[in-house]
């Protein structure tokens, strides 16, 4: 019998000041069974840090070879947005910077160990796919915070991320890469 997926649920209060962008969301995040904890997190920061008219988690959920774990839709249904998590591979870049007008990666791994393996590589528009990355020890501690029902606020500042989780404070740089 297969393992099915625990969903969590999130009340988040965004105040993302760099871009003007301040929600009250209500979520329900599906955690796959090989989906690590820090993987979710870090698609939920992604979420909020993307959020805009049309922002979704892929119907597919993390298993989907065929959409991110985060889009944006616009209202004809065309993806405008790939938002990939983790360390995915230059084929699945480049066929996302081909089929949406905006692509951006967000990791929670060492950012060296996810662009090492792209660089050289056939990847369309690579110079302006940005790659997003948190500090480990930051993932790590907020992860473990994570419980079924989970209330957040999540500030941004001048790509300071300031992450309070059931009560428990956490605080990380937003580092940007690129693809070379």
């Amino acid at each position: 019998m297969a393992l099915s997926a625990t969903v969590h649920t999130f009340t988040v209060q965004l105040a993302d000041v760099d871009r003007g962008v301040y929600q009250d969301l209500e979520l329900r995040v599906a955690r796959h069974p090989s989906e690590t904890a820090e993987f979710m997190l870090t698609r939920l920061l992604a979420y909020c840090l993307e959020y805009e008219d049309g922002i979704a988690f892929s119907s597919g959920g993390v298993s989907s070879t065929d959409e991110p774990a985060v889009l944006v839709r616009d209202l004809t249904g065309r993806i405008t947005a790939w938002i990939d998590i983790g360390a995915p591979d230059a084929d699945r870049i480049h066929r996302a910077a081909k089929l949406a007008d905006r692509v951006a990666i967000y990791t929670h791994r060492d950012p060296e160990k996810v662009l090492t393996p792209l660089t050289g590589k056939r990847i369309h528009r690579a110079e302006s796919i940005p790659v997003f990355s948190f500090d480990r020890s930051f993932v790590d501690a907020a992860s473990a915070a994570v419980e079924r029902r989970n209330t957040a606020t999540v500030s941004v500042t001048e790509r300071e991320l300031f992450l309070d989780l059931n009560g428990t404070g956490f605080g990380t740089s937003i580092e940007e890469h690129r693809i070379s």
